[in-house]
């Protein structure tokens, strides 16, 4: 029955009638809690009484209410009252796809541009296991401020009833309620054939249907048509649509061949994934303007020519517009755009890259197909590379007269801080060692010595030369860049440890410094420009895909390219030739819940790191730090069986308390980064610090009145302190300089390093620190103590296969008793080994950080 205008539902009055169709009748509301408008679908009669067809759709809504994508419409709320069920979800202003294309073409640009948008909607979904199954141009949306957004997304699973199929689609809707084999569901026109055949479906039938959609964009016409619904599905299944060149010769043949790998009739021809479609698109954005471009991505459309990713990421780098959240933002003509040249090939993860000084050879570190970590060389006139005699090193500098400066033998921190043995080498030749505890290193101009950030004391130092300490941090400091003239150093400053934000600063000998560039989110890699005049970096202001800005020595920015992916900055010659790796990656989870056989991956967004685990080892925190995460990360609670992830709110997850009621979390702006509790349920986020203080990791205490953290005053080493979550001001437990902040079961010690030795700090600072027993400092690390305090669970030093052994060491006799074995996830390309490890004390449950990543190297030249 229809509702009432003036009549109120839930917390919903009731303003004005939308529409009505199939799957129920839309109706405007103001919602009174958040004053705001939203729209209320009132679902029909026969569904709100079938039990099992309902509890079906509220999980479906549930599941694509988690995904909070841009291009995917908002499910706020999914209640009942009375005999009335409804949805609500964010109230749209704008028109259909079906309305916005009037029966006619859309330009090329702007069918690509909401193409995108389109596929970067369906890819976040299936990426939850959710598919569509229902894709068509009445199902997508476009906003006045031309935002797409997709339309009953993954409720095309549920009951339909029989004649809601608008009079512009010219076919009725053959919707059922299963999936399963022998039932018929979709919309005639843009069924896949495995839908027409009514076979079992995955997320291929999308990329089937969005081709049909794409198609239709650009030519105007249906990609299949009939005189009934059977003639329409006839040719979905024998028929390929007419080429592009015979409707519009103008129409770029590329986006032809890209339309048509879409639309294979058999699934594994298809592009593999929404994702890889994509990239397709972004690379394509450009097309008008880039044969080049076109060329590489026609290739990459031909499935049995060339390897996918391989002809994708030549497009990206082709001189092809690039795109970030679905905007153009650099097309210029093809005789100005820059000339991208690929050096590299293999699969794998490349570290560091520099120029000789003749801008002919570049060196590179690189992990090649999972193996160790080499030092090799490459030429511009050649696709080989040659392995160099410096494994487990990585090159940091190269000076004027061509000696190498190395960093081997990383000692890992964290994610990013990895301090090593400084080395000095000719190329090819044998390497003296220099300095211990370096991070990274540059020449002084007449390759004498060296500036260095140094890691002394738990504190990273910018030594300007060596010896010299011009800078110190509670933070990391990397790429020091000495200028030409040897007068001042640019170097990238990193406010928290385990984070690559920060910024471009410049300082000199004297230690007069000034920041150049705004906050980024991601930043690594920095050269100074041919001329000198600006600093040039690889950085992002949101998510993971850092572009390539340049900063004057007055603060002035410009980006100077930008590609989908992320980039990093090895040099910059005298010519202009910048030297780059282009990186696509991802961070993600794996583990095993207790009575597990085998692992789930339980990644939930594009950089997913693990952060605590509960004591039943039955719930997850993590944080999401990349271009899901948003501007200051996310935060998710996810159960280990699978379960989709809650997001609780905005930051950096680190801690879960033992009654699973609160997080502790980091705000990380504005600096300096402080401290908050907020619900996993019902009750409101506060802070717990408001201080000059700079808050860098935290630990709940047993006895859920006080939390220990590792920070730094305005000048001085970290140290770990204790504090009540009730407020009050901190108290210091460690020196300066010490940090660790495991605590004990029994609330009473926690852990710390004292120049690399771990030792027991009393939290009440009563009596010295006690030396852990029986433990390798160097090799082993503790993942957590035992509930006892009489052991703790220790992984062990990484197998050459990437693996760790778990063990029980036993403080009383150090007998060590195994766990079990972690291996790595069998995806992890380019760093293959088992990451951060957390565990319940008995060792039944268990979780793995791992990454995904592939990398490649590259000349890019026509800079300006």
């Amino acid at each position: 029955m229809p509702l009432q205008i003036g009549t109120r539902l839930g917390a919903y009055d009731i303003l004005e009638k939308l529409g009505a169709g199939g799957m129920g009748e839309v109706y405007r509301a103001r919602d009174s809690k958040l004053n705001r408008d939203v729209a209320i679908k009132v679902l029909p009669e026969a569904l709100a009484r079938d039990p099992a067809a309902l509890a079906r759709f509220e999980r479906e809504a549930q599941a694509v209410a988690a995904l909070s994508h841009p291009n995917i419409l908002a499910i706020h709320d999914f209640a009942a009252q009375g005999a009335t069920v409804y949805a609500v979800t964010e109230l749209l202003e704008g028109e259909t796809l079906r309305a916005r294309m009037g029966g006619q073409p859309l330009p090329v640009r702007k069918a690509v541009e909401y193409g995108i948008h389109i596929v970067r909607g369906i890819s976040a979904a299936h990426e939850r296991g959710i598919v569509h199954r229902d894709l068509k141009p009445e199902n997508i949306f476009v906003t006045r401020d031309g935002v797409v957004k997709i339309l009953d997304f993954g409720l095309a699973k549920t009951p339909a009833i029989a004649g809601a199929a608008s009079a512009a689609t010219g076919a009725g809707e053959t919707r059922m309620a299963d999936t399963a084999a022998g039932t018929v569901m979709g919309t005639a026109g843009y069924m896949s054939p495995e839908q027409v055949r009514a076979q079992p479906l995955d997320q291929r039938t999308d990329i089937f249907s969005f081709g049909a959609i794409l198609y239709e964009m650009l030519t105007g016409r249906r990609a299949f048509t009939g005189d009934s619904q059977v003639e329409t599905m006839n040719a979905i299944l024998t028929a390929d649509p007419p080429e592009f060149g015979e409707i519009n010769p103008a129409l770029p043949a590329s986006l032809d061949r890209v339309v048509r790998r879409c639309l294979e009739k058999q699934p594994a021809d298809r592009f593999h994934s929404a994702h890889d479609l994509a990239i397709a698109l972004e690379a394509l954005s450009g097309s008008s303007h880039s044969t080049t471009a076109a060329a590489a991505v026609a290739a990459a459309a031909g499935p049995r020519k060339v390897p996918f990713a391989t002809a994708v990421v030549l497009a990206l780098v082709a001189g092809a517009a690039a795109l970030v959240g679905g905007h153009l933002l650099w097309a210029p003509p093809a005789s100005n755009a820059p000339e991208f040249q690929r050096l590299t090939y293999r699969r794998g993860l490349i570290w560091y890259s520099r120029m000789m000084p003749d801008a002919a050879t570049m060196l590179y570190s690189a992990v090649w197909d999972n193996g160790p970590l080499r030092l090799y060389s490459t030429r511009a006139d050649s696709p080989d590379s040659s392995s160099l005699p410096y494994v487990n090193a990585d090159v940091v500098a190269i000076s004027s007269k061509g000696e190498l400066a190395l960093v081997a033998n990383r000692t890992i921190l964290n994610a990013f801080a990895r301090p090593g043995t400084l080395q000095r080498a000719t190329l090819g030749g044998a390497s003296r060692d220099v300095l211990e505890n370096v991070q990274d290193a540059d020449w002084m101009p007449d390759g004498s010595t060296l500036a260095v950030t140094h890691f002394v004391d738990n504190t990273f130092k910018l030594e300007f030369p060596i010896g010299h300490v011009v800078y110190q941090t509670s933070g990391w400091i990397t790429d020091p860049r000495v200028s030409r003239d040897g007068a001042s150093i640019a170097f990238l400053d990193h406010p928290l440890l385990g984070d690559d934000r920060g910024a471009v600063a410049i300082i000199d000998a004297s230690g007069k410094m000034r920041k150049i560039s705004g906050d980024c989110e991601s930043v690594q890699g920095l050269a100074w420009s041919p001329d000198g005049s600006e600093v040039w970096y690889t950085c992002s202001d949101k998510g993971l895909s850092r572009s390539l800005d340049a900063s004057t020595l007055q603060g002035r920015q410009r980006t100077l390219v930008r590609v989908p992916g992320s980039m990093m900055l090895g040099g910059v010659a005298r010519d202009g030739t910048v030297l780059l790796s282009h990186e696509i990656a991802r961070r993600g989870v794996a583990g095993m819940a207790r009575g597990d056989t085998s692992e789930r991956d339980l990644s939930w967004l594009d950089w997913t790191q693990p952060k605590a685990l509960s004591d039943d080892g039955s719930t997850l925190l993590l944080t999401e730090e990349g271009e899901g995460g948003g501007p200051g990360y996310s935060i998710y609670l996810r159960k280990l069986d699978g379960s989709p992830a809650v997001k609780l709110g905005t930051g950096e997850g680190l801690d879960l308390s033992r009654d699973g009621k609160w997080v502790i979390a980091q705000k990380l702006e504005p600096a300096p980064a402080q401290l908050f509790l907020l619900p996993t349920g019902a009750g409101d986020a506060r802070a717990i610090t408001n201080d000059a203080i700079t808050h860098d990791d935290a630990r709940f205490l047993a006895d859920g009145t006080r939390f220990v953290f590792r920070g730094a005053e305005p000048g001085k080493a970290p140290r770990v302190w204790v504090q009540s979550l009730s407020g009050g001001s901190p108290t210091p437990i460690t020196p300066e300089g010490v940090v660790g902040i495991l605590p004990t079961p029994d609330g009473t010690r926690v852990l710390a390093r004292d120049h690399g030795i771990r030792k027991l700090y009393r939290i009440d600072g009563k009596g010295a620190p006690e030396p852990l027993k029986f433990i390798d400092n160097d090799a082993e690390g503790i993942i957590r103590f035992t509930e006892d305090d009489r052991a703790a669970l220790v992984v062990g030093p990484r197998r050459r296969d990437g693996s760790v052994d778990v063990v029980r060491l036993d403080f009383s006799n150090g007998t060590r008793t195994p766990v079990r074995t972690i291996r790595p996830v069998p995806e992890a390309v380019g760093t293959a080994r088992v990451g951060q490890v957390l565990m319940t004390p008995d060792g039944a449950a268990y979780v793995q950080g791992y990454g995904v990543t592939q990398s490649d190297l590259f000349l890019l030249k026509g800079i300006h």
